[in-house]
């Protein structure tokens, strides 16, 4: 072996990395805290792709955006990087089911729920899906009639309506009273919120527990909870009913299951887990997606026609069916795009179970990761022109096509999202329906519009459009 690459071989053994010293990290706690985003672009900025740093001057952490390395903890090693206890703290509020669960009983429980997301089950959800949609547009169309075929709407509360009511019905086969639908999304916002500060600025845990607002949340988890295990028992004692027909949804998924070791059912306490998953996740992705592709339809009408000008010739004015999604790829790039602008899943954690190794990167066991999926998104190295709106470079044949691992709005490896066919398939017939219907333009005079980053990116606050009727 030659000098220069023993040289090489001791530079890589010997890597160490860019580090923000915990002083500055604590003084940055607060701007963090109160939006993290702009803070990690301008450490990553400074430092390069991976930097350690230190979460609200506190807990030592590996800031991330660097696909090889988010690849090798999320898929290549996945099994020596579990959720860290952040992620888990959040069992607290919601549960053990598959967002929070971990290590074999996590294994365990998806092998048993996976089927139900399959893609015949998706498409024969299609028709609820586009039924829905059409309920929750319908008042809108109307109010334009009346108003000389203009209407007015707050993109966010609309999205988290129309996604609360299509994961509900595919759930639990109900349709919930508005208040009661209203009621369940200001709780898990309230929740999501408070858990992020808790974890942002962790110093305030003293002050929090004197104040009793860990117990104040504890009760708000319990209310949905009670919530969720009332529709159960209902559900059960319907199918008890002699001659019943259980419908074919979700729920009854999960208490048809059985384990393939026991042929037990799910404990009642894992089907309200595993239904308030569903719940949770089942419409905020979609729901902040599709506010996104709305906020960005608006600001690029041209984008916008070129999906009605596809939808138009392939379905000449009939709606679409499961077998069409595939002829209307225009809409599913638009899709895909507002989510690499704004991925709901800005980062998440992983924490290594035992000592490892990537690329001359020593990782001890424990090292706790933030693999920032966000700053990855927006990376001119992967990304051409990254803060352009270009749904076009989701269509095959591109000079720079897109790179797998540097796209991860449903995260990677064995944890990929498992409602990813669903919420896609629901956000592209969302927006064919809704382009279909309306032309989007954007209402002057509003506040700028900026991103809420909690568990998932949100906007902080809501904004209007104005819906054209076409």
């Amino acid at each position: 072996m030659g000098e220069t690459e023993t040289a090489a071989l001791a530079a890589k053994a010997s890597f160490v990395l860019p580090r923000v010293p915990r002083w500055r990290s604590l003084l940055r706690s607060f701007a963090l805290a109160k939006d993290p985003l702009p803070v990690l672009d301008t450490v990553l900025a400074r430092h390069g792709d991976t930097v350690e740093l230190y979460i609200g001057g506190v807990e030592r952490s590996i800031l991330t955006r660097d696909p090889g390395l988010i690849q090798h903890i999320l898929q290549k090693n996945n099994r020596n990087y579990a959720k860290s206890k952040f992620t888990q703290a959040f069992s607290r509020y919601v549960g053990h089911g598959l967002l929070t669960n971990e290590g074999p009983d996590w294994l365990r429980q998806r092998r048993l729920i996976q089927p139900g997301f399959h893609r015949q089950r998706v498409a024969g959800l299609t028709g609820l899906m586009q039924e829905i949609t059409a309920e929750t547009l319908a008042p809108l169309a109307a109010q334009a009639v009346a108003a000389g075929g203009v209407a007015t709407v707050a993109v966010h509360e609309l999205m988290t309506r129309l996604t609360f009511r299509i994961i509900a019905r595919s759930v639990f086969s109900t349709n919930f009273p508005e208040a009661e639908l209203d009621r369940l999304a200001g709780l898990i916002t309230e929740m999501q919120a408070f858990f992020v500060r808790s974890i942002r600025q962790p110093y305030l845990k003293p002050w929090f527990r004197l104040r009793g607002r860990f117990r104040y949340h504890d009760a708000l988890a319990a209310e949905l909870r009670t919530l969720l295990a009332g529709l159960i028992a209902q559900r059960q004692q319907a199918n008890a009913q002699p001659a019943a027909t259980p419908p074919d949804d979700l729920l009854q998924m999960l208490l048809d299951v059985r384990y393939e070791d026991t042929g037990e059912p799910m404990t009642p306490d894992r089907v309200i887990d595993e239904s308030l998953i569903l719940l949770v996740a089942g419409h905020e992705t979609s729901a902040n997606a599709l506010t996104w592709l709305t906020y960005l339809l608006a600001h690029h009408p041209t984008e916008a026609q070129v999906v009605q000008a596809e939808t138009a010739a392939v379905l000449a004015g009939r709606a679409p069916a499961f077998e069409d999604l595939p002829r209307l790829t225009t809409a599913l790039y638009a899709v895909q795009e507002a989510m690499r602008h704004y991925p709901p899943a800005w980062m998440v954690d992983r924490v290594a179970l035992a000592d490892d190794e990537y690329e001359g990167l020593r990782i001890p066991k424990g090292t706790l990761f933030s693999l920032y999926f966000h700053g990855l998104h927006h990376d001119a190295k992967y990304w051409p022109v990254p803060e352009e709106f270009r749904p076009g470079r989701f269509a095959p044949g591109q000079a720079r096509p897109v790179q797998p691992n540097a796209y991860v709005p449903f995260g990677g490896g064995p944890r990929l999202c498992i409602g990813m066919q669903f919420a896609l398939t629901e956000m592209q017939l969302v927006t064919l329906e809704l382009l279909r219907r309306f032309d989007i333009e954007w209402v002057a005079g509003q506040p700028p519009v900026t991103m809420q980053p909690l568990i998932t990116l949100r906007p902080r606050g809501d904004f209007q459009v104005r819906l054209r009727l076409r």
